[in-house]
């Protein structure tokens, strides 16, 4: 896997996966997680089937991460640093930015692919849009219903 996806996924990952994970707790997450990986890659295989490229990574999982966040959280700030050449600009974005940088092309991509030869997404070696697709909409579903709202949960018992 390059860089170039590693990288950003890693960095979704430590940014919204401790927030998501402080409401559910450990154990609910690890659960969550998983479910969101695995149902983000029957989401891949149910829109293309018959593909012959194998896909594996844990960008689903991640896009399942951001679905909850973003219920959660939706106008959290997130810090982000934006480089310009040699110079750089801080800024302070909303968390639904995030998510709609990820949301968005997958959207596009994804609805392209259906139905049509195209030389994006999995059949070309490329990126799993329906997974990513599939782990948000899930991710949204399932956060709810382990308890991301809940207020019962102690800010010191977290198992």
């Amino acid at each position: 896997m390059a860089v170039s996806c590693t990288l950003p996924v890693t960095c979704f990952f430590w940014i919204f996966g401790n927030n998501v994970e402080d409401q559910l707790g450990h154990v609910k997450y690890l659960i969550f997680y998983l479910a969101c990986g695995a149902l983000a890659a029957l989401s891949q295989w149910f829109f293309s089937a018959y593909s012959t490229v194998p896909s594996l990574g844990a960008s689903g999982a991640i896009a399942g991460v951001m679905g909850a966040y973003i219920l959660k959280f939706p106008k959290a700030s997130v810090l982000t640093l934006i480089p310009l050449g040699v110079f750089h600009h801080d800024s302070s974005d909303s968390g639904s930015i995030f998510s709609g940088i990820l949301v968005c092309p997958t959207g596009f991509y994804g609805a392209a692919s259906l139905n049509v030869p195209t030389n994006i997404g999995m059949e070309s070696g490329g990126v799993a849009y329906w997974a990513h697709a599939g782990g948000f909409v899930f991710g949204a579903i399932l956060g709810p219903l382990l308890g991301l709202f809940s207020h019962s949960r102690s800010s010191v018992n977290k198992y």
